[in-house]
């Protein structure tokens, strides 16, 4: 037996990611619903608001899908490069295709013969897409994606992009501050981004998480315009013709 002085003091860090580690990996199943939600809600817009074919971009956002399912069928546990690039390219073309549908939504304003349940229901569809697709990027983006959150050691984590309420619970009453990222090693998952996403197109700005990237800044400043548009604009259009 060795000289137990010489025995190295276990590492903190080390403590604290394997018990982040214990949660097995996010599970795939929210996420893939979102996208599914999305697709269908693509799908399904009136035909004034199509660009293409209604089901190539459904088409091309489901084999991206399924790409990501095999990889990682239940349990989020690895990324490679292809799986990043898929999720990245998959949010990226749900939110691109959506904020063309808006501009052809706001352009249909001009056009009086338009149909105010069409307009109410293309605002619907677009504001829903917004959400998820966004929360998606956010998901992907945010310290380095949902694999690198739970398997890599917080001080070697890329900055974040987000500040969450828990990280910064860790001073406060026992029963709050043991659900802080310090005491429980939470890491944000899908729905705290759906979450994010869904307040920011509400309130049209920050709620309880404080975006601290530059780039985090600029994609929720776009989202928030573009749910405001989506809001204020066609919807009050649209509820104006069914009244009117």
């Amino acid at each position: 037996m060795g000289d137990p002085s010489e025995r190295q003091t276990p590492d903190p860090l080390d403590d604290e990611l394997a018990h982040r580690r214990a949660g097995q990996g996010e599970n795939r199943l929210v996420p893939a619903v979102a996208v599914a939600v999305a697709v269908v809600a693509y799908a399904l817009l009136p035909e004034n608001l199509l660009f293409a074919p209604r089901y190539v971009i459904a088409g091309v956002e489901v084999v991206l899908l399924a790409t990501l399912v095999v990889s990682n069928p239940r349990r989020i546990v690895r990324r490679t490069r292809l799986s990043r690039v898929a999720s990245t390219l998959l949010a990226g073309i749900v939110i691109v295709t959506n904020l063309v549908a808006l501009g052809m939504l706001v352009s249909s304003l001009t056009q009086p013969a338009t149909s105010g349940g069409s307009l109410l229901l293309g605002a619907m569809q677009v504001w829903l897409t917004n959400v998820i697709g966004f929360a998606l990027l956010y998901w992907e983006l945010d310290r380095g994606g949902p694999v690198a959150r739970r398997r890599v050691r917080r001080d070697e984590l890329p900055p974040a992009d987000w500040r969450f309420s828990h990280d910064e619970n860790g001073d406060n009453v026992s029963e709050v501050a043991a659900t802080s990222s310090e005491q429980s090693g939470w890491v944000p998952t899908f729905v705290d981004y759906l979450y994010l996403s869904l307040t920011n197109s509400s309130a049209f700005s920050p709620t309880d998480t404080m975006p601290l990237s530059t780039r985090a800044k600029a994609l929720m400043g776009l989202e928030a315009t573009a749910a405001l548009l989506t809001t204020l604009l066609v919807i009050a259009r649209a509820v104006g013709s069914l009244t009117g």
